[in-house]
């Protein structure tokens, strides 16, 4: 059985499930379009490359055309198969579909979190009753989930948790509207670095108050940053010491909130599972493990919308099979398009030699690095990344400069897993990025965030061998296989998946070194 399932909306993305395995998830954003995009027809065109057959179903996420802003509540209008809201299980009905008969199911924007955190979880995990937790722009609840797809409760705790912290950066920020804007997409990661320059125990009493007030509004869609005008906060500017005291505040508070509500009302011991852009949080993903409420937390590297489309593809699984678990790769993506060759009088070409692209890597040389198919979810996970050495701080201000982000931005290392023990305080391993570690080693200069911390992503030869070898010949030079790893994409953009937009990116940026598979490309002395 072939299932195509479809995310509307911003992140949009379509998947394919044949016969309980993932064959792959296709974000519209990629391949350096622009971040957050929906399903266009390229999107479309692009997955039905890659299947050889007609599906036997098509899974519709829910969606709203059109989010109005009520007194305490959303209201929705424009409403897309199943809708945004609800736990009900899938609808369907027969239709045509490129003149084949198929299945046409539909179910929320809501399952899609709630299936997809399931059936992406470690089947050997499973038991009879489980715990999700779908918190994101909008929905903030806990659910108990009986036999992986029936939803026994819905334990609601705060509504539009990720919208609340957005926010605050908005509040700050002197370019953001004092009425009648919706939070910006790209402000919780900024404000998730942010927050390790505060203190929430020692915050200024203002940042506090404001904080208190933010958790009190009833709809911040839009934003009613005009509510908040006489506060010092307002337009302080998110560099400010009050900005970055309030990011840590409402980083604990709502943290606080939800685990207020686990211990009271969830039964111990059961496993949990976490779905939302808030699930791509590493403070708020360590502070579960460290609650030691649930037997096992998992999280997926798509845990937020451009994850959703699986997540659809799974509810429509479950609801024919009875069975929502899959077999899934990260790698999941489109493999790398080879449009265009670098021009011979720039770029020189020579097989990929590790240990040399290891030393030049220590020489201080900045490397874009692509191979295989793309990372599903949002982060580089070794197949579209730029790699630098990770022993100066010069390296992450190089790195910020070049990605055109904001300097108070931290730059996530790789890791090799035989090299976590001495690099870091926690050795667990995560090839997803989806937790902070302290750093241990103090020549990690590049990699260490404000608070001693890195989003360290692991690496081992099984789940990557090409990066493996490279992190291998780094230690071996150098004594430690990290290497700094950032996202290989123009700003606002997607990863960069053809070799023109690469050449382009790599000659704009003053990028020497691109390596495409097994050909590593040195741009000539003088250009």
């Amino acid at each position: 059985m072939l299932i195509l399932g479809f995310k509307p909306g911003h992140d949009g993305s379509v998947a394919a499930i044949q016969d309980g395995r993932l064959l792959f998830s296709i974000e519209a954003e990629k391949d350096s379009f622009s971040r957050y995009s929906p399903v266009t027809p390229v999107t479309l065109l692009d997955a039905a490359s890659e299947l050889d057959r007609l599906p036997d179903v098509v899974a519709l996420g829910g969606w709203n055309s059109k989010v109005e802003a009520g007194s305490e509540a959303l209201s929705v209008r424009g409403v897309f198969g199943a809708g945004y809201f609800g736990e009900d299980e899938v609808r369907g009905r027969e239709t045509r579909f490129f003149g084949r008969d198929v299945r046409l199911t539909s179910s929320s924007h809501e399952r899609s979190h709630i299936l997809g955190a399931v059936g992406m979880a470690p089947r050997e995990e499973a038991e009879k009753l489980q715990a999700v937790l779908v918190w994101e722009g909008i929905t903030g609840c806990f659910y108990l989930v009986e036999d992986g797809t029936k939803v026994i409760r819905k334990i609601p705790v705060l509504s539009q948790p990720g919208a609340r912290f957005a926010a605050v950066f908005g509040i700050c920020d002197p370019t953001f509207p004092a009425s009648g804007a919706f939070v910006r997409l790209t402000d919780s990661g900024k404000l998730m670095a942010l927050a390790a320059f505060g203190d929430a125990d020692a915050a200024d009493p203002e940042a506090t108050e404001l904080v208190d007030r933010l958790m009190e509004v009833g709809n911040l869609f839009p934003v009613p940053k005009h509510q908040f005008s006489e506060s010092p906060l307002y337009d302080c500017g998110v560099e400010s010491a009050l900005a970055k005291d309030a990011a840590a505040v409402i980083t604990q508070r709502i943290f606080d909130v939800y685990a207020e509500v686990a211990l009271r009302e969830i039964p111990p011991g059961l496993p949990l599972r976490i779905s939302g852009g808030c699930g791509l949080n590493c403070d708020w993903n360590a502070a579960w493990r460290r609650l030691g409420h649930f037997s096992s937390v998992f999280v997926a590297p798509c845990a937020n919308d451009s994850g959703s489309a699986i997540g659809t593809a799974i509810d429509a699984q479950a609801s024919i099979t009875g069975d929502p678990y899959i077999e899934w790769d990260v790698y999941a993506g489109r493999d790398f398009v080879n449009d265009s060759e670098p021009d011979g009088d720039r770029w020189s070409r020579r097989p990929l030699d590790y240990e040399a692209l290891a030393g030049a890597l220590a020489g201080g040389r900045i490397v874009a690095w692509v191979q295989g198919r793309w990372e599903i979810g949002p982060r580089a996970l070794g197949n579209r990344s730029l790699l630098a050495e990770p022993f100066t701080a010069q390296t992450r201000l190089r790195l910020n400069e070049v990605k055109g982000r904001e300097g108070y931005r931290p730059i996530a290392p790789c890791a090799r897993v035989e090299d976590l023990g001495v690099a870091f305080k926690d050795d667990f391993e995560d090839p997803y990025m989806l937790y902070f570690r302290h750093v241990l080693d103090h020549r990690l200069e590049a990699i260490t965030h404000v608070d001693g911390s890195a989003r360290a992503q692991t690496v081992s030869k099984e789940a990557n061998p090409e990066q493996h070898e490279l992190l291998s010949a780094f230690g071996k030079l150098t004594g430690l296989g990290v290497l700094c790893n950032t996202s290989l994409n123009y700003n606002g953009h997607g990863f960069i998946n053809r070799t023109s937009h690469l050449t382009e990116y790599c000659e704009d940026r003053g990028i020497d070194d691109m390596v495409v598979g097994d050909l590593w490309y040195t741009r000539s002395k003088g250009e």
